[in-house]
């Protein structure tokens, strides 16, 4: 089981051992953190089979971890990985079973491309005892009050999250509220005195891991950051999210943001912070405090935005449609698709003579992007 984070693949680990241990399912853990003698153990066992269970970040990449019988691959936040890393795991196999996860909810049209050759499954309820997330959408005007919520919440003991678009403030003035400068005015002024440390995706691996253990153990109150903890954190203390400059960010990119909080029983807050004028922008806004479906919300971006804009298009390994239109042209590439599957269920392996130039673009398409055709 494959995640992009360190801490990632930890809490992973933590929740396994816990399902499995007691059943007697021996399970590893596997990053580049992991000691040299404790990574020539874990290899050893995955060779031999000693070990069923491996989580791992992207070292379970690398060209000396083998397996003695991989029989299901799976990949968490798998838009966080490429198209080619996904299918070298896959790849340590004959045909192991696949499994792809992702907490970005992707509009159904778009999903039948992005997922056409997977059975779709979706998880649309929440976890037992938790409670919806409140949002409210805020002009800057209301910051402070905003902040005072903030503070009142930090001594109940909860913590907070405070987003910003960019890390620092550039030679031009954009309007834009930067992470750094942000924090170092928050630890002056509306958040004096309270533990608060700043994240951002320029910092080190090792550096990032240590204020996310940090803020996961209760040892910092608020976290200034930037989208790099969109994926992967649970903490459930969390009950409060601020985002500044919320229109410059896509619906699903902070529904994603949204559910960094409401992890726990406790009830949670999502505040968006946005002077924008724009009827496009306000109306995207409105949504986001209207409806928590991810799915309702994609959809929109979609139609909002247009599918070059959409959060994770290009991420997905999805090839630019140089004559399809996503927006005018579901209704055709449904029928491709159901083609494609007729064809296949026909013909698994192209090797009719009709299919033999199909078969052969296929294969040029695949090896383009690092699979190894079977």
């Amino acid at each position: 089981m494959m995640a992009p984070t360190e801490i990632l693949a930890e809490q992973h680990f933590d929740t396994m051992k816990r399902f499995l241990e007691p059943m007697g399912i021996p399970i590893a853990l596997l990053t580049g953190s992991t000691k040299a003698a404790e990574k020539r153990a874990v290899k050893a066992a995955l060779a031999d089979g000693s070990v069923q269970l491996c989580i791992g970040t992207h070292a379970l990449l690398t060209e000396d971890v083998a397996f003695s019988a991989l029989g299901l691959v799976i990949t968490d936040e798998q838009h966080r990985f490429g198209v080619a890393q996904r299918a070298k795991l896959a790849d340590k196999s004959r045909n192991a079973h696949v499994l792809v996860m992702s907490a970005t909810p992707i509009p159904r049209t778009l999903s039948l491309i992005i997922y056409g050759d997977l059975q779709l499954s979706v998880i649309d309820e929440l976890p037992p005892g938790r409670q919806p997330i409140d949002t409210f959408v805020i002009s800057g005007a209301k910051r402070e009050r905003a902040l005072g919520f903030l503070r009142g919440l930090l001594d109940q003991g909860r913590q907070a999250y405070i987003i910003c678009p960019l890390i620092e403030m550039g030679e031009v003035d954009t309007g834009l509220r930067p992470a750094r400068e942000y924090a170092d005015f928050l630890s002056e002024k509306d958040l004096k005195g309270y533990r608060l440390s700043l994240l951002h995706g320029k910092m080190k691996a090792a550096d990032k891991d240590s204020i996310m253990r940090s803020f996961s153990r209760g040892e910092i109150q608020v976290l200034v950051s930037t989208t790099v903890v969109e994926v992967g954190v649970d903490v459930p203390n969390a009950t409060v999210i601020m985002i500044e400059n919320a229109e410059r960010f896509g619906l699903s990119q902070l529904h994603q943001l949204r559910g960094r909080v409401g992890r726990g029983k406790e009830k949670s807050y999502c505040i968006l912070v946005s002077d924008a004028k724009g009827e496009t922008a306000k109306g995207r806004l409105s949504m986001m405090k209207q409806t928590g479906d991810g799915f309702k919300l994609a959809e929109y971006d979609l139609k909002s935005r247009g599918p070059g804009d959409f959060f994770g298009y290009r991420q997905h390994g999805l090839p630019e449609l140089k004559i399809a239109d996503l927006s005018d042209n579901m209704d055709t590439m449904k029928q491709a698709r159901e083609c494609a599957e007729s064809i296949l269920e026909r013909d698994p392996e192209l090797s009719l003579p009709e299919h033999a130039a199909l078969g052969h673009l296929a294969k040029a398409m695949l090896e383009a992007v690092g699979t190894r055709p079977n």
